[in-house]
């Protein structure tokens, strides 16, 4: 019989609903049982007993909130009775276990990628178009549209056949209610069948605001150059702007002296003419593609992942399937000598000890303290802080405080020791869990993540989202079944049979990370790739969530 309620840890306090559950229904977990005394939706909370105004409430085992006022047993958690409540966190010296996962089935397993000079692999092959300036962002959308069609890069053109089956009705003055067809695609032959893209990091930086501003975009461009999984970059700059191609060259340099890709740099304010420029530009990048597509695909180890673990749309199930399995796979990579990168800080709120505990260099824990520290003050500074950071769509699927939310997200982590944290654009250069300084915004953490190195993203959602990134395969991994079935345009995995007891989370994971091996090999094209949706957004270090 399948469960209709679910107690995560033995300290919780309070029941996850599996399940729709009607008012007058009688639940139980073990010897306890309650009646339920409303409505309650899947996702959402149950509070087995009576409470008082002032109670602690736990779920995953951790402080998530305190009650606002009494509570009757069978009554469903929302906003108006709980508020967001936390343990302090402190530094604590290291004195973590961890009993890493059976890998032994993966012995001698490799992916093929494409191998770069400095030893890491890619799990893909992009151009990479820069520019130093928003100013340029014009020019770079002409090459663009110049480039993906003809050397086909270009999504399907439904969309476009579709606008000229309405502009047909239209000028013929027949009804322009006409169903798209969503089966109708149209191939693209690949001119470089070892390029996997050309990618364009269009932002809106590079001058104005402060001159710190600048800096980051800097390093974070210099980052997403010397990425594995880019074979070459074309930058176009203006020549004026704070973002100066000096500095954006020594940033390159000061990350990986060895830098040997080839790098076509084009100055509008020191050319003949624009158009002059463009066609300079297209026509380098297109003798660079030649030559970057001598590049094969060959085999490399599973110690060569670097996997970003990622939550965006998180429901009330996203902590109990998507991501504890998500978390398993990330396990599995450590225990195979593979990275892995947990970001998102705003979405650690409440579970930092546990993270302090785990971290095995106490300079990194401290680290992460001070980070943590400045970013929840500046936070609260502002006006707002880390409490704020559920969304409308997360409170109304069951994520009712941001301690709720992040006890969730950390299971995407799994449980490895740390072994490093970086701030936003520092990469990641050692085997195992790292903790990378980002903002919990969707795209704004993408970023951050393929900027420490990530070659393939884990993004888990429950009420589902678009995001991808340009450089990095995204896979997105549904925390419930009906969203994989209703937005299967977008959804690469399903771990919807975790919460129907189909599936157990290692099992699930074991999934995760075959999966994992067919993208990064490019026998699977996540649905993000296919779409091309290459979201880029540099964080400017202020405040958000």
């Amino acid at each position: 019989m399948k469960m209709n309620v679910l107690k995560i840890n033995p300290k919780d306090n309070v029941w996850v609903a599996l399940q729709n559950i009607a008012k007058g229904t009688i639940v139980s977990i073990e010897s306890e049982q309650v009646t339920v005394i409303e409505d309650i939706a899947a996702k959402h909370k149950i509070y087995p007993t009576h409470f008082k105004k002032g109670d602690a409430i736990f779920m995953y085992g951790v402080l998530v909130g305190k009650l606002t006022m009494d509570v009757a047993a069978g009554t469903r958690m929302s906003t108006e009775n709980l508020h967001h409540a936390a343990e302090q966190f402190t530094f604590q010296p290291y004195n973590y276990s961890w009993q890493a996962p059976d890998v032994s089935d993966y012995a001698g397993r490799t992916f093929n990628g494409y191998l770069r000079a400095d030893g890491r692999v890619g799990t893909a092959n992009y151009w990479l178009f820069v520019p130093t300036v928003f100013c340029e962002n014009r020019n770079l959308d002409v090459i663009k549209e110049a480039l993906y069609n003809e050397l086909g890069y270009a999504v399907s053109n439904k969309y476009k056949n579709y606008t000229q089956q309405l502009l047909e009705a239209y000028r013929e003055g027949k009804d322009i209610s006409i169903p798209i067809d969503l089966s109708a695609t149209e191939k693209q032959n690949r001119v470089f069948e070892n390029i996997d893209g050309i990618k364009f990091l269009n932002h809106q930086g590079g001058c104005g605001g402060i001159r710190q501003d600048a800096a980051v975009l800097s390093k974070l461009l210099a980052a997403y150059a010397d990425h594995p999984n880019v074979a070459g970059i074309t930058v176009l700059s203006l020549g004026c702007q704070n973002l100066q191609l000096s500095d954006f060259e020594k940033d390159i340099k000061d990350r990986n002296p060895n830098f040997n890709k080839p790098l076509y740099i084009f100055e509008q304010q020191q050319s003949k003419s624009e158009p002059e420029l463009l066609a300079d530009a297209i026509q380098s990048t297109f003798k660079g593609l030649i030559e970057a597509n001598k590049l094969k695909r060959a085999p490399a180890p599973l110690s060569k992942f670097c996997l970003g673990v990622k939550c965006g749309g998180s429901d009330g199930f996203s902590g109990i399937s998507a991501n504890p399995a998500v978390g398993y796979c990330a396990d599995l990579v450590v225990a195979l000598g593979g990275q892995v990168l947990l970001a998102e800080f705003p979405e650690l709120c409440g579970v930092e000890q546990e993270l302090i505990t785990r971290t095995i260099d106490p300079n990194a824990a401290k680290k992460f303290i001070q980070l943590m520290t400045s970013y929840s003050e500046a936070a609260l500074k502002a006006g707002s802080g880390f409490h704020m950071n559920p969304s409308p769509g997360n409170i109304k699927d069951g994520l009712i405080t941001d301690a709720i939310k992040s006890a969730g997200a950390a299971k995407k982590g799994g449980n490895a020791p740390i072994v490093d944290v970086l701030d936003y654009t520092e990469p990641a250069i050692k085997p195992g869990l790292h903790l990378v300084c980002t903002p919990g915004n969707d795209v704004e953490a993408t970023t951050g993540k393929a900027a420490s190195g990530a070659t393939l993203i884990l993004f888990t959602t429950g009420l589902g989202t678009p995001t991808g990134n340009p450089v990095c395969p995204t896979i997105k991994v549904a925390s419930n079944s009906s969203l994989a079935k209703r937005m299967a345009d977008i959804i690469d995995i399903d771990t919807g049979p975790v919460i129907d007891g189909e599936k157990t989370i290692e099992q699930m994971g074991a999934e995760i990370l075959e999966y994992c091996i067919k993208a990064a090999s490019g026998e699977i094209t996540p649905k993000a790739v296919l779409l091309n949706q290459d979201d880029f957004i540099p964080w400017k270090r202020g405040v958000s969530l």
